[in-house]
């Protein structure tokens, strides 16, 4: 079973062992760009002057991610100088301030956070869209299958527009009611 939550809630969540020893906190989330999957975290150390750490904390490694910490194993799951880590970067994008458009030409507003569905294998769900013809009005977007991500732009099915949510608690409903219309459509 699989839940929601925006990624600017598990930036700044400790990283943790089993063991107890809470070691860093999650500074930033990479992600797949044609897949939306989570490749990555890039991490910091702890405390108010702790600043970046030169390890980061590939998604394989994780043992678990709750709604206060992520979770792994020991410390030998943060990778040093590892070149998967830095495949997962390179291949990352960022999303936040893109404008999100229909395949028809419908500015959908700016992206300002990103929805991820937890479970084995976390996935972009969706986006936390700030829309200016609203008067700057936030809705959740559910997004299956993007048409095209870049960082200036995501392209997304018309039907999208259609299935929005107020909230993470409306978000599911949105999701589901848009899976059943692209299921139907094709």
């Amino acid at each position: 079973m699989s839940g929601y939550v925006r990624a600017s809630d598990i930036a700044k969540l400790p990283v943790v062992t089993l063991g107890g020893d809470d070691i860093a906190q999650v500074k930033d989330i990479v992600f797949d760009a044609a897949g939306g999957s989570v490749r990555c975290f890039t991490l910091s150390g702890r405390g108010l002057l702790a600043g970046p750490l030169k390890r980061d904390l590939l998604w394989s490694r994780v043992h678990a991610l709750g709604p206060d910490a992520v979770m792994i194993h020991d410390e030998n799951a943060l990778a040093g100088d590892d070149q998967a880590a830095r495949d997962a970067k390179s291949s990352g994008g960022d999303v936040i301030g893109a404008r999100i458009m229909t395949e028809g030409g419908t500015d959908l507003g700016r992206i300002v956070d990103v929805i991820i569905a937890t479970g084995r294998q976390p996935v972009v769900a969706g986006y936390e869209v700030e829309s200016s013809a609203q008067g700057h009005h936030r809705v959740l977007l559910p997004v299956i299958k993007p048409v095209a991500v870049s960082g200036e732009m995501v392209v997304v099915p018309d039907t999208v527009a259609e299935f929005t949510a107020g909230d993470l608690s409306g978000f599911p409903e949105a999701a589901h009611g848009l899976q059943a219309r692209l299921e139907q459509e094709s």
